[in-house]
């Protein structure tokens, strides 16, 4: 059976928290929530709840073991480095990635990393990519909204032509979206049950309506948590592609054949997700992933599902495929 590896898996390092607490201004808070557990603020929404798990390698392996992992590709989740003025957020950048190349010198049979970049300062952002690659960064980790900002804003351009050269692979992960507070997922913190695969579905349909994947064909993105909404959308997508003209200025496919060209991970929690996901994005685009350390990963649950199906499915969504677009 193929290895199974996880390519959506989370830690911290000291460092990086006391930059953050440090630096991250008004806009971010940590405070206790329902349940007792501190849990990362922004503009008063709950959204990232740091857990011991993500600062003990050893707790990892175990967690690995039990599940049968054999190896965790890491990045670092939200609120990322997109909090700071330039230098705190490249300091932040430059702790995190320093952190999981050490993991992978100690542990290179096990780990695997992906760099955060201080993307809000696109000179710096291309200086620290040179570097992290350099460090052994396989990819890069790149949030749903950056600061508030678009993946289309011309301001990224920079990084993306540079990502498109080295035909790197992104991975998105969802943060709090625009406009959070005004949506009250403050309450039972839905912006985790909610607005991230909200966040990731606005990033995604946007960049594909103005024409990011035409520019860019060589990037490839990995969209966390199963493409959040889009295989449920993506005939949506397509209908309003067809009758609104605004939606056809940039493209000339429908938006469904570009999920094809996007990946997407399995940190879902339903056999029908699973499956409408390999549906949109295709057998060979889909890669095991479990949000882990995080309180809602499921990591056994989740591998026991593929496991469940057809061999060559199976084996391409355990690690062949992670393979493959990693160059692991």
């Amino acid at each position: 059976m193929q290895t199974a590896i996880d390519v959506h898996s989370h830690m911290l390092c000291d460092e990086w928290l006391a930059l953050f607490k440090a630096h991250s201004g008004p806009r971010f808070s940590i405070r206790k929530v329902t349940g007792g557990k501190e849990v990362i603020h922004a503009d008063g929404v709950p959204f990232m709840t740091p857990t011991p798990g993500m600062f003990d390698y050893q707790a990892r392996f175990a967690a690995m073991g039990e599940a049968g992992v054999d190896m965790a590709v890491l990045s670092l989740t939200g609120p990322n480095v997109y909090w700071g003025d330039a230098d705190a957020s490249s300091t932040a950048a430059r702790v995190i990635n320093d952190s999981f190349a050490d993991a992978h010198r100690a542990y290179p049979e096990r780990i695997r990393w992906i760099a955060s970049l201080p993307m809000q300062y696109p000179e710096r952002a291309l200086g620290e990519l040179q570097r992290a690659v350099d460090l052994g960064a396989v990819g890069v980790m790149v949030l749903a909204n950056i600061g508030g900002a678009q993946w289309t804003d011309p301001l990224f351009a920079p990084v993306w032509a540079e990502l498109d050269r080295r035909a790197l692979p992104v991975f998105m992960h969802p943060t709090v979206p625009c406009g959070c507070d005004l949506m009250g997922m403050a309450d039972y913190q839905l912006s985790a049950s909610v607005g991230f695969p909200f966040d990731s579905t606005m990033a995604v349909s946007r960049m594909i309506f103005d024409g990011f994947f035409d520019r860019y064909p060589n990037l490839k993105l990995i969209v966390a948590h199963g493409g959040g909404t889009l295989p449920f959308l993506a005939g949506r997508l397509d209908r309003c592609w067809e009758v609104i003209p605004a939606c056809r200025v940039n493209i000339s496919r429908p938006p469904s054949e570009y999920l094809k060209r996007i990946y997407a991970d399995t940190a879902l929690y339903t056999r029908e997700a699973l499956r409408d996901t390999i549906e949109a994005f295709g057998g060979e685009n889909v890669m095991y992933g479990t949000d882990f350390p995080h309180t809602n990963s499921d990591m056994g649950p989740s591998l026991a599902r593929i496991n469940e199906l057809p061999s060559v499915l199976r084996d391409n969504l355990r690690g062949r495929n992670a393979k493959r677009i990693f160059g692991i």
